[in-house]
């Protein structure tokens, strides 16, 4: 009579097999996040065609597109026509097989040594794809000032829908933590300033992302990346006025706005009237008013910082926040 083999738990898997398994996949997804970041702003599909010079559009090949490790042997530049590839390419490689690292860390190896390989399994693919998710937003909006739905709602249902595999949350924690996270900036920076202002004061991104947080780590997960973005957004726009003086808008955004002009001046009349009224709705449309409070700055990558920080310490920070407030 045949017998099933015992399934082998995560105490018994080795952990430098973890940890390498995990940095290699981290390296590869995080390849795929540079082609998210460079052709979501774009409007071009993240999957076809292949991998393909940015320069002069000839077809990557295999050995080149090793991650970090192909750029560092090309030495920056394209084999095919010698233009400069960014820094950016193996930065995202990098932060990929680095956060891929941190998970099995910091929330891998520390659950019960009797979890089965297959919820250890599930459990780091969806932190890893919450995590690289997160990565490829941050860049994204960076370059665009917009976040794509696709990361932000997508990644919020994934929270929801893995609380099966993190028993420290559950289904109805995740839901009150979105809705909680989604009213606390859309309420006053969306309805309560379109009310005064006659235009929102921000897209609805950032709501998303904070929505993101709560389905995650419920109601105090979603108000510590709101508080936590803010506060590191805050610094870092006081370092970039300090420096430069001033806050720079992002290239494709000034260039879409360029783009927005000449359409709405081709535009026949009741067509500019509809185009009008859409392009009310939306904070970039309009060039940034003068003055330092009016300036822009792409507040996603702050929100992101704070909520891979819960990621990762969430532990320390809740300890850290009971302490402070004596409870």
């Amino acid at each position: 009579m045949l017998t099933c083999a015992p399934v082998p738990t995560l105490e018994e898997l080795p952990p430098l097999l973890v940890s390498s398994t995990a940095v290699a996949l981290g390296l590869v997804f995080g390849s795929f996040s540079n082609v998210v970041i460079y052709r979501w702003p774009r409007g071009q599909s993240v999957a076809f065609p292949a991998s393909r010079c940015t320069h002069c559009q000839t077809p990557i090949k295999g050995y080149h597109n090793v991650p970090v490790l192909g750029w560092l042997l090309l030495r920056g530049r394209a084999p095919c026509c010698g233009q400069r590839i960014s820094p950016r390419y193996p930065l995202v490689e990098g932060i990929g097989g680095l956060l891929a690292w941190a998970i099995v860390e910091a929330l891998i190896f520390p659950l019960a040594g009797e979890t089965p390989w297959w919820q250890v399994v599930l459990l780091f693919g969806a932190y890893l794809a919450l995590g690289l998710g997160l990565v490829a937003a941050a860049f994204i909006d960076l370059d665009s000032m917009l976040l794509p739905d696709e990361i932000t709602l997508g990644g919020a249902a994934l929270g929801v829908v893995s609380t099966f595999l993190r028993p420290e949350h559950t289904w109805s924690e995740a839901l009150l933590g979105a809705a909680v996270g989604f009213v606390m900036v859309w309420l006053p920076f969306d309805w309560l300033y379109s009310k005064l202002r006659g235009h929102p004061g921000m897209g609805l991104g950032d709501a998303k992302l904070v929505m993101l947080a709560g389905a995650w780590f419920g109601v105090p997960g979603a108000v510590f990346a709101l508080l936590g973005g803010a506060v590191q957004g805050t610094l870092v726009a006081l370092v970039l006025l300090l420096v430069h003086g001033k806050l720079e808008e992002p290239e494709l955004v000034v260039e879409e706005r360029r783009q927005l002009a000449e359409q709405l001046a081709q535009a026949e009349e009741h067509e500019r009237e509809a185009l009008e009224a859409e392009l009310a709705l939306d904070p970039l449309a309009r060039p940034p008013e003068p003055g330092l409070a009016k300036a822009r700055l792409a507040f996603g990558p702050f929100l992101i910082l704070a909520i891979l920080e819960y990621l990762l310490f969430e532990p320390a920070l809740l300890r850290a926040c009971s302490e402070f407030l004596g409870v």
